[in-house]
């Protein structure tokens, strides 16, 4: 069967769907191929932040960007409810970086200086031991103080997932999962995706698979030279709330329930997760919230990041093949309303956004 549309997208996790989502809402007719949830999909295992302080500390176009994302998240959460009736659970009080001793307040200190000098982020502020205790009641004597940024925040990334694989045929948006690209045909804003028997045909292809972007890329001429990175999470039983703020290690959902992390190790494509770094990361997050030592834990897992050589995201379009794209980043949820509303429009009219330039691969070249 042959199937022709006006852009495919590769990849069903938040990055391609932010893009498919966002070409449909354009009125492009778009089908996201995924390979369904047998991918190393870092969706699944996402911490859910909408985060900008710390992003692009010694890069201020990255910078710029994550904070141009967040500043457009209630506009994309507000037209995910309104397409797909789905909740994304946004919201955004501020969010903190805690730290537990006097060298840890000191080198944040110098890492909220510098970002104010290079990037101009003047909005992240630290917070001394007296005011942040009187914020957030029962925090550790271990505490000495945080960083703070007012427009940090969190969503459900579950739900944003769910809401970016709505099929709304009026929306012109086909979600195919279960569908693994076979091969790709490229010629210059011709394209021909294989996935079984099934033949999908466009103008314009974007590349968002992921840690598949590494296999996936060189067809279209282009590379992607991506990495995991393990991260493992703790979720525990609800709990009466007690936080109304964004962490860095730890979120209470909407259900009350208390995420717990951060961990980063490199493991390979291990899905395994350690009870080390368990310990680690409950031992961490107690020395911050001492009454969670009375939680159950419900589950653990582990998810592999997206991670370019630098951490910073990848956006390119084939010299070669024109029309074709591929675009990979660890941080899909942040990112998330920028890839929707500024990306998925320049896509479709054959460009990337000039601000974008600077992510190319071609910088590893160098």
């Amino acid at each position: 069967m042959r199937y022709s549309y006006d852009l495919i997208v590769i990849g069903g996790g938040l990055t391609g769907g932010a893009i498919a989502w966002g070409a449909a809402r354009q009125g492009a007719s778009v089908v996201m191929l995924d390979e369904g949830d047998v991918a190393y999909r870092a969706a699944l295992g996402n911490f859910g932040l909408v985060w900008v302080q710390s992003r692009g500390h010694l890069d201020p176009p990255f910078a710029h960007w994550t904070r141009r994302s967040a500043d457009l998240w209630p506009d994309l959460a507000g037209a995910v409810a309104e397409t797909t009736g789905v909740d994304v659970a946004l919201r955004m009080p501020g969010g903190f970086i805690f730290c537990t001793s006097d060298d840890e307040f000191e080198e944040r200190t110098n890492a909220v200086r510098r970002m104010h000098n290079e990037s101009g982020e003047t909005t992240t502020v630290m917070v001394d031991r007296e005011r942040l205790h009187a914020i957030i009641p029962g925090l550790g004597d271990q505490v000495v103080g945080a960083s703070f940024c007012p427009t940090d925040g969190h969503i459900s990334p579950l739900a944003l997932t769910r809401a970016l694989h709505e099929t709304t045929g009026a929306k012109g948006l086909t979600y195919k999962p279960g569908h693994k690209v076979d091969a790709i045909d490229a010629a210059p804003h011709d394209f021909t995706v294989h996935s079984g028997t099934a033949r999908f045909t466009a103008p314009r292809v974007v590349i968002a698979a992921g840690l598949g972007c590494r296999e996936l890329a060189p067809i279209i001429g282009m590379s992607v030279p991506v990495e995991p990175l393990q991260g493992q999470v703790i979720v525990t039983e609800r709990v009466p709330h007690f936080l109304d703020y964004s962490t860095y290690i730890c979120r209470q959902t909407d259900d009350g329930t208390v995420l717990l992390g951060d961990s980063q190790e490199d493991a390979g494509f291990s899905l395994m997760t350690k009870v080390s770094t368990l310990a680690d990361i409950a031992a961490r997050n107690l020395r911050v919230f001492p009454a969670l030592k009375d939680a159950s834990v419900l589950r653990t897992w582990a998810s592999l990041r997206v991670m370019p050589p630098d951490g910073l995201p990848i956006y390119d379009q084939s010299d070669r093949y024109p029309g074709a794209f591929a675009i990979a980043s660890h941080s899909g949820v942040t990112l998330a309303a920028a890839h929707a509303l500024v990306l998925a429009p320049a896509i479709l009219q054959g460009h990337l956004p000039e601000e974008l330039g600077v992510f190319s691969a071609r910088r590893f070249d160098r």
